[in-house]
């Protein structure tokens, strides 16, 4: 198994817990972050602006995603154009639809070409990928986020779709295939597998890089001794 050094997919990590996010940031191999509106929320955000600003004090050269969250495209308009004016390396996330099913396309065609860098997100068939490179700028760098975990979520692999969406983006060459919302560490090495070009991942899931390589034998020793740790501290008695 490579090591993390020696994969070639960009690793972006994904949260919205501000030490969190500088942690991860100061590592050399975390090559962009995001973040979205649930993780906000769950962090406690309270001022969307006021926390983006704050990141982006700290953040300044590898890319950084925050998302629109009106539901209303002329608004979300208004929101991306403010979201991309607070950086050169913010990426502002459109959702592929609104809550009523309309398509972001016209949108993102508007954005891309006042050349403001889009990160499509919570993607999961191929026609949308499909559809939303119809629309993208080939000279301006963007994102096209397909959740390949909540997919499996539905009991459908992932993979053949994962490399089918990274072949129909030859189209835009500036644009590269985000592999979102992993559930566990060797989705990374799935994700290189095909070629992907950017894995976002929590920091739960990050925590485990020192475990690749890790050998099964001693592996499985740690576990036996958990289970024993967590007994005793139990009292557990039969």
């Amino acid at each position: 198994m490579a090591g993390i050094k020696d994969l070639k997919i960009k690793i972006f990590a994904d949260g919205a817990d501000k030490s969190g996010m500088l942690e991860m940031y100061a590592k050399p191999f975390i090559k962009g972050l995001t973040t979205n509106p649930t993780l906000m929320n769950k962090a406690g955000i309270t001022d969307y602006r006021a926390f983006a600003k704050d990141i982006l004090s700290v953040i300044k050269e590898k890319p950084i995603s925050f998302e629109v969250f009106s539901d209303d495209f002329k608004e979300m308009e208004r929101q991306a154009l403010e979201i991309a004016s607070w950086g050169h390396n913010v990426y502002v996330k459109i959702p592929v639809t609104n809550t009523k099913r309309g398509t972001c396309h016209n949108l993102v065609k508007k954005l891309v070409a006042q050349k403001v860098k889009v990160n499509v997100t919570a993607i999961m068939t191929l026609d949308q990928v499909r559809e939303v490179v119809a629309v993208l700028d080939p000279d301006v760098h963007s994102y096209v986020s397909v959740f390949a975990g909540r997919i499996a979520d539905t009991g459908r692999d992932p993979l053949p779709m994962m490399a089918a969406a990274v072949k129909i983006l030859k189209a835009a060459p500036k644009a590269e295939v985000i592999w979102a919302s992993p559930r566990e560490l060797f989705n990374i090495f799935q994700a290189e597998s095909i070629g992907c070009h950017v894995i976002s991942v929590t920091n739960d899931i990050l925590k485990k890089l020192s475990l690749v390589g890790h050998d099964l034998g001693d592996y499985s020793l740690d576990t036996v001794k958990m289970f024993h740790r967590d007994a005793l501290a139990a009292k557990y008695k039969i």
